[in-house]
């Protein structure tokens, strides 16, 4: 290091030192664009509710749960993943009915909608995190390789989170020919890794992009953003809602529960499938990720306040973000689809499905998991997850 090298300033220095895969921030044209987005105040974008969106209570309480080693057992598999043996095979023939999702794993899903393939929040990598040596490793594999999937129509990213936004496989596509529908900002970090601009569609909230004959909207969400420990919410995050010609879908992304559900649903619903964020959930982020509960009350706003469609569980089953144990949110979701008349798919990663016809419905996680606890069961008689007051949740915000 010469004498000079003190004389840069501190920013200057530590952007020096990001490696590629802490992506680009956004800058010129892009920049500017993102200065007028009625969602971007005071430097920052701003949330459609209130949200702590770090850690609240004691970190030395968090970290005596975190690491305490009954509690970690409890955050893994007991045994290998059961994932679907025949995905390509199933993937082969079109559906039948026009849509079929596959869940992937975590966020991930291919839909198959109206002869058009949109794969949401694509993640291959074995680890979601800028390092290859260090964080959440991957806890089953993927039931194909991206080769394998053949070619798809449009990317969605909903935010550019690594367990979302993934640089090997991003990087593995834009060598590809698909379109890739972004919440504005996010292009920075596809171009930084190779795709043009030309290939991307990025979007505010309430903007849509019509690829291929299906229109894709980014809606409101409820999380936050970043990809290294200075984090300037200069990218936003979304939800996706994405009509075809017969059929509507929906792709929560990250989000803590708020009342804007009820507003997406109206306006673009109803759904004939909705992939919700049911896991990664805990008290110490209670507004920025969704419990099954607020996750079934999520769907069911989108529904226009009943039961309607099929919900796809995601964000759990994958990585180990968060401190419940592993299987809670495949067990929670099951109970509260059954307490609200909703039909659930519950598939093995990788096992191809069509929303109008059988849903899998085996809890396969039993198999693989420690004995769960049940304490979010209500005594009978209780009121139901779709009765359950919304005015009894807390959307205060920063507090």
């Amino acid at each position: 290091m010469t004498g000079a090298d003190y004389l840069l300033p501190f920013r200057t220095k530590l952007r020096s030192m990001r490696t590629e895969s802490f992506g680009a921030d956004p800058a010129g044209a892009r920049m500017e664009r993102i200065r007028r987005s009625p969602h971007f105040v005071d430097g920052v974008f701003q949330n459609p509710v209130g949200a702590r969106t770090r850690p609240s209570g004691s970190t030395v309480e968090f970290a005596k749960i975190y690491f305490h080693k009954e509690q970690r057992a409890r955050r893994t598999p007991t045994g290998t993943v059961p994932v679907h043996a025949t995905t390509l095979a199933d993937l082969a023939a079109p559906p039948a009915t026009g849509l079929r999702l596959t869940w992937m794993g975590h966020s991930s899903v291919l839909a198959e909608i109206d002869g058009r393939r949109i794969l949401f929040d694509p993640v291959w990598g074995e680890r979601c995190s800028p390092f290859p040596f260090a964080g959440p490793k991957r806890l089953h594999p993927t039931p194909l390789s991206l080769a394998a999937l053949g070619p798809v129509d449009v990317v969605v990213i909903s935010h550019d989170h690594y367990d979302h936004l993934d640089l090997p496989t991003i990087r593995a596509l834009a060598g590809t020919d698909t379109v890739f529908a972004v919440p504005l900002g996010v292009g920075a970090h596809l171009e930084r890794w190779g795709v043009p601009p030309s290939r991307m569609r990025e979007l505010d909230w309430n903007e849509t992009a019509t690829v291929a004959g299906i229109s894709l909207t980014a809606t409101p969400a409820r999380h936050f953003c970043g990809r290294g420990l200075r984090n300037q919410q200069h990218t936003l995050w979304a939800s996706w809602a994405v009509t075809g010609p017969e059929h509507r879908i929906y792709h929560s992304g990250d989000t803590g529960y708020f009342p804007g559900f009820r507003d997406i649903g109206a306006e673009h619903g109803p759904f004939d499938a909705t992939m919700i964020q049911i896991g990664a959930y805990s008290e110490y982020w209670p507004d920025i990720h969704m419990t099954p509960a607020e996750g079934m009350l999520a769907h069911l706003d989108l529904q226009g306040g009943r039961p309607h469609g099929v919900l796809l569980p995601i964000h759990w089953g994958t990585f180990n973000l968060a401190p419940h144990p592993w299987a809670e949110p495949g067990e929670w979701t099951k109970d509260v689809g059954e307490e609200a008349g909703q039909a659930v798919a519950f598939p093995r990663p990788g096992e191809p499905f069509e929303p109008a016809g059988k849903l899998p419905a085996e809890a396969w996680w039993r198999a693989v998991s420690q004995p769960i606890a049940h304490p979010w069961r209500r005594p009978r008689g209780a009121e139901s997850v779709a009765e359950t007051s919304r005015g009894d949740m807390d959307l205060a915000g920063e507090r």
